[in-house]
């Protein structure tokens, strides 16, 4: 079944998608925290995962960060990787004090660039009790490139806001065929990315392809894995595809954990073909929910 509701962080009202087992025994259950990719919101990928895993026994969360989809901020579309590690916190102290929900007994999933602001969060929330990502991703080690023009261009945008003009934003992904056509030097990712977010496959309106320029400031200075020994030992799992080009962020992210760890390596797929594809998300979904299952057991 799935509620939806609202819960603070930072000053912000958050808009999220509660899911809960249909059948309630009236005992407290495990909960897991969902958290979305740079550009998704609530309604794709996350709540996929959100909702496969409730129908497993799991009390999920799935949730528009701050500044983006339902969820409250200006300005629109900012991508704060540390408003989103505290949306994170945030998210668990929403689930902690809920009737249905053991407070002893929470996770988090983070896919994408989430699969770097959750164990970011995790590393100091010991709320957190397992840590598991899909396709994780870290969106700074992609900004840092020619990062000193770009700085200069945020502090310019800073300034025109200032003045009274609009908040520069910029494109994720291409907006459409000829865009995709013209951008001969699109990494493989983001070209699926677009087959997922500008395409029936993933659309939604509220998933816009666009990121407040300005955000490039505070991206630049997130390390999301240099702490991540700081995680144990609670656990940690990252799921990534064989073929997926990101698949060097999870090793790296795994490298830094201390154990207990596991790099679980789904065979043939992609970065997004994890985000939705039947041959894959079944089976990833299956490892998550022994993985928590373990991990979130009664004391």
């Amino acid at each position: 079944m799935r509620t939806d509701v609202r819960f603070p962080s930072n000053g912000l009202m958050l808009a999220g998608h509660l899911y809960t087992p249909d059948e309630d025994t009236g005992e407290r259950r495990a909960a897991i925290v969902v958290s979305h990719p740079f550009g998704g919101v609530k309604e794709q990928t996350a709540g996929l995962y959100a909702r496969m895993l409730a129908e497993q026994g799991f009390v999920t969360l799935a949730f528009d960060a701050s500044y983006q989809g339902e969820s409250e901020g200006e300005p629109r579309l900012l991508e704060n990787p540390f408003a989103r590690a505290e949306d994170v916190r945030s998210a668990v102290t929403f689930l902690s004090v809920r009737d249905e929900v053991d407070p002893d007994r929470i996770g988090a999933l983070g896919i994408c660039a989430s699969g770097a602001y959750v164990p970011y969060a995790a590393q100091t929330e010991h709320r957190i009790r397992a840590v598991a990502t899909v396709s994780a991703v870290d969106i700074a080690a992609g900004f840092r490139e020619g990062l000193p023009e770009m700085l200069d261009e945020c502090g310019r945008a800073r300034t025109a806001e200032a003045r009274g003009e609009r908040p520069r934003l910029e494109r994720i992904v291409p907006d459409n065929d000829e865009e995709l056509a013209a951008a001969r030097d699109l990494p493989a990712f983001a070209r699926e990315a677009y087959d997922y977010y500008r395409t029936p496959r993933g659309q939604h309106p509220n998933s816009t392809n666009r990121f407040l320029f300005r955000s490039i400031d505070q991206i630049a200075q997130f390390s999301p894995y240099t702490l991540n020994h700081l995680i144990a030992p609670r656990p940690l799992l990252m799921v990534a595809g064989t073929a997926a080009d990101t698949a060097p962020f999870s090793q790296e992210a795994i490298e830094r954990a201390a154990e207990p760890k596991e790099l679980f390596w789904v065979e043939g797929a992609t970065h997004v073909g994890l985000y939705d594809r039947p041959e894959y998300v079944p089976g990833v979904v299956a490892k998550l929910a022994e993985f928590f299952q373990k991990n979130l057991a009664t004391a």
